[in-house]
């Protein structure tokens, strides 16, 4: 049992953390998370679909005309600062003496790839009029060019990219002014996420950058209100103090600071779904605030997730149909059978082999269950090689098998068979949801109900140079929706442009023509 003294109490009521949950945490260390047992990788025609373009067209128009009525809420994760995306250029800027070695020799010296083709790219970067202009005649002095542009990139009284929030960094240049990722994310809600006239967009941010935020929302709306002929309400909320995890030492005792206090660590992007449950639409497209597009391929971005939402709404649809039946007099066998072979067929769930040998009210029971839950409609890409988690069914302590996204940290890469299905993967999870997280009466699910505890991670970590164990909670589209109805939908590798680092920003998907 852990002992906590009054300090202690008052910290976790300071961050509106339970006794039990911190108890819980502790219990989770020391069981452990078990591996996520794959049974097999999702390919198209066994839990991945594709749509011919007849299809696609089809659906498009189903949500075009079905959405009208509807509130549709555009959802981006996009706390933290862009530290990770700039790692390069701050090695860059620690390891390299402008007084002493031309660039070509550190070049040579190191092999740093990332920097090279940095520097060939220069002129190509969206911001690169902008910190030419800053740093004017200094950027000529022969030999120190490429370190003088990146210091005035990253220094703490310059322009400071490595601080900002990775969706106010300059993306996309227009020639007349260039757009951030929130920008780009107005505009492409208003090609498929508006009611009406107005497009409703909620970010999750960190609380350091909402002023920075507010005022790149003042600076960009009229003109993008008037290029797209729409208004927009745009809502920022933070990750909860509630739904940071205790950090423990390596005998699972809590992890203590210098002053004595208790150790509590974010709980990773799972903390969100404490965010969406809070939010109120009929469809509510997610979407990770680096997947933004040029132009060009705008159109292409909106009639994927037109697609997406088109499947909601006809799967949706007869959900309710059935949910509402089954709420009436459900007692016709055929009737019953033919709600299992919907739920089979459409979302991909999976039923016991007693089930057929229950009673009507059994079935009925495990019916209800099954349909009465919210749903999401995931794009997957083919897998080029990209990292991050991919479609599979996976079967659970309870031995029940399901469609889950599972990233490499849930497998067991000790097990060959386990890895031999991890790497027979098709494709991959490029965070495009489309979900809906209403019953058929229009009340909202409460989605804290279909988390899968277990499907959080352990991780190792250091503080002054003290070992401990951190917890992340079940990942937004992992184990936070393990319990939602899911299908899966191959959608274009054109609709995936994240931009992981710096040198993304040079791709042909990031360069307006």
């Amino acid at each position: 049992m852990i002992r906590l003294s009054e300090k202690d109490w008052e910290q976790l009521e300071n961050k509106g953390i339970t006794k039990e949950t911190v108890v819980g945490q502790i219990e989770t260390f020391k069981e452990g998370i078990p591996f996520v047992r794959l049974e097999k990788a999702a390919v198209i025609g066994d839990g991945i679909s594709k749509f011919s373009e007849d299809q696609q067209t089809r659906l498009v128009r189903y949500f075009e005309e079905n959405g009208k009525a509807l509130r549709l809420l555009k959802f981006v994760p996009a706390s933290g600062a862009a530290s990770r995306m700039f790692k390069a250029l701050f090695n860059f800027l620690d390891t390299y003496d402008p007084d002493h070695e031309s660039l070509e020799d550190y070049l040579e010296r190191t092999k740093d790839i990332d920097l090279k083709k940095f520097s060939e790219g220069l002129k190509d970067l969206p911001f690169y009029d902008l910190v030419r202009n800053r740093i004017a005649e200094k950027a000529n002095i022969k030999g120190k060019e490429i370190y003088v542009f990146v210091k005035e990139m990253m220094s703490e009284n310059t322009l400071n990219y490595g601080f900002y929030p990775k969706g106010l960094l300059p993306f996309h240049n227009y020639g007349e002014y260039v757009a951030t990722p929130f920008e780009e994310h107005l505009t492409e809600a208003a090609n498929y996420a508006k009611t009406g006239s107005t497009a409703n967009l909620h970010f999750t941010i960190s609380p350091q950058h909402e002023e920075m935020f507010n005022k790149e929302f003042s600076s960009v709306k009229e003109r993008v209100s008037v290029e797209t002929n729409t208004s927009f309400q745009v809502g920022y909320s933070y990750q909860k103090p509630s739904t940071d995890t205790i950090a423990v030492d390596m005998e699972n005792n809590p992890f203590r600071n210098t002053d004595g206090s208790l150790l509590f660590r974010p709980g990773g992007h799972g903390a969100l779904i404490e965010n969406l449950n809070e939010q109120d639409a009929d469809i509510i497209f997610i979407k990770n605030i680096d997947n933004v597009v040029v132009p060009e391929v705008l159109e292409e971005v909106s009639d994927s997730k037109k697609t997406l939402a088109g499947v909601l709404l006809e799967v949706q649809q007869k959900a309710f149909e059935y949910a509402r039946f089954l709420d009436g007099d459900p007692h016709e066998k055929e009737k019953l059978g033919e709600i299992k072979d919907f739920l089979t067929s459409r979302l991909n769930v999976r039923f016991s082999d007693n089930f057929s040998s229950l009673d009507t009210t059994g079935q009925v029971r495990i019916l209800k269950d099954k349909v009465n839950r919210p749903i999401r409609v995931c794009g997957m890409v083919k897998n080029e090689g990209e990292p991050g988690g991919g479609p599979f069914w996976i079967r659970d302590r309870h031995d029940t098998v399901s469609l889950q996204i599972v990233e490499s940290a849930q497998v067991d890469m000790n097990d060959s068979g386990q890895v031999a299905i991890f790497r027979n993967s098709t494709h991959f999870n490029p965070v495009d949801l489309v979900c809906g997280i209403k019953d058929y009466r229009g009340a909202k699910y409460d989605l804290l109900n279909f988390i899968d505890p277990k499907q959080g991670f352990i991780t190792g970590k250091t503080k002054e140079g003290r070992e401990l164990k951190a917890l992340e909670l079940p990942g937004l589209w992992n184990g936070a929706m393990a319990f939602w109805n899911t299908i899966f939908v191959e959608v274009p590798l054109s609709t995936f442009n994240p931009v992981k680092t710096v040198n993304d920003l040079l791709k042909p998907s990031h360069q307006v023509s």
